[in-house]
């Protein structure tokens, strides 16, 4: 009998959620998740209906789970890995199918070595017209650090080992949702940059977020001086502005979709245009005066 190939293991998530709850239990820095909070609000916000029973699924804190009731609804349930009220494996979340009418998850699912899995489960969980709302960190983090770290890395011994993990693509969260059964996916991303003194101070950061390197094919030895030395001279050539600081870009993918039912808009059936797209074109415009 063979046995069944699961998801390849990307990320070391054992290692990722002891890094985050030390991180959490000493005070990380928290700028990305109430950035990413703030926005949630305003994306509720918009949406004029009620959900009963939400779920928090794997966010760090209480960001995401304040900034569902701040949106005028009950708490939800917060479930992570690491804290909330259970915890819970996000790749395998033990709830009963059609149970929530609302699933937000803020910055944890970019480490989930299934997430078209993940996603899969969420829509299990949710009953019909019901609503999910995730952030990831974006394929376009940290750039200028993975550049620096695999110069310096590949002029001092010959050879790069990854060092940044790798994260979603805005492009690809369109048809993951898809893939997962979503209705009206929408996927967009909120880019922007940070400046910090300089490369080492990024990397303090990171580290006190608890969002150290933990790929599965990680070097198991600890990047020597030199080449982080060399790293930190690379990026202040290349990523410096006037005053001496030096940028650091993010990204944050959001992805949102709704458990199909019979009252959401659905798409004109193919054949039923009225003018062929290129009757369409030689229309005259109508003037705007």
């Amino acid at each position: 009998m063979s046995e069944t190939v699961g998801p390849p293991k990307i990320f070391d998530r054992v290692l990722q959620r002891g890094r985050l709850a030390r991180a959490m239990m000493k005070g990380a820095p928290d700028f990305l998740m109430a950035r990413a909070a703030d926005d949630l609000r305003d994306r509720l916000l918009t949406v004029k209906r009620e959900f009963p029973r939400s779920l928090d699924l794997g966010s760090p804190g209480a960001h995401f789970a304040q900034a569902v009731v701040s949106s005028g609804r009950a708490p939800p349930l917060r479930a992570s890995g690491c804290g909330g009220a259970v915890i819970i494996d996000e790749e395998a979340p033990p709830f009963a199918p059609n149970c929530f009418h609302l699933i937000v998850s803020g910055m944890a699912l970019q480490w989930a070595n299934d997430l078209p899995g993940v996603l899969a489960q969420a829509r299990r969980m949710l009953a019909p017209d019901g609503l999910f709302i995730a952030c990831l960190v974006g394929g376009a983090s940290l750039i200028e650090l993975r550049f620096a770290l695999a110069q310096a890395e590949e002029e001092i011994t010959g050879g790069a080992s990854p060092r940044v993990s790798p994260f979603v693509d805005v492009r690809d969260m369109g048809a993951l949702l898809q893939r997962a059964g979503f209705a009206l996916p929408v996927a967009d991303v909120d880019s922007f940059t940070l400046r910090y003194e300089s490369m080492l101070a990024l990397m303090g950061d990171l580290r006190a977020m608890g969002a150290a390197n933990v790929l599965v094919k990680r070097a198991r030895k600890p990047l020597r001086r030199d080449i982080v030395a060399r790293a930190a001279q690379i990026y202040a050539e290349r990523f410096c502005d006037a005053d001496g600081r030096v940028r650091a870009s993010f990204e944050i993918v959001w992805a949102s979709g709704w458990v199909p039912h019979e009252s959401q808009q659905k798409p004109a059936q193919r054949g039923s245009a009225m003018m062929s797209l290129e009757d369409a074109m030689k229309a005259p415009r109508q003037s705007d005066a």
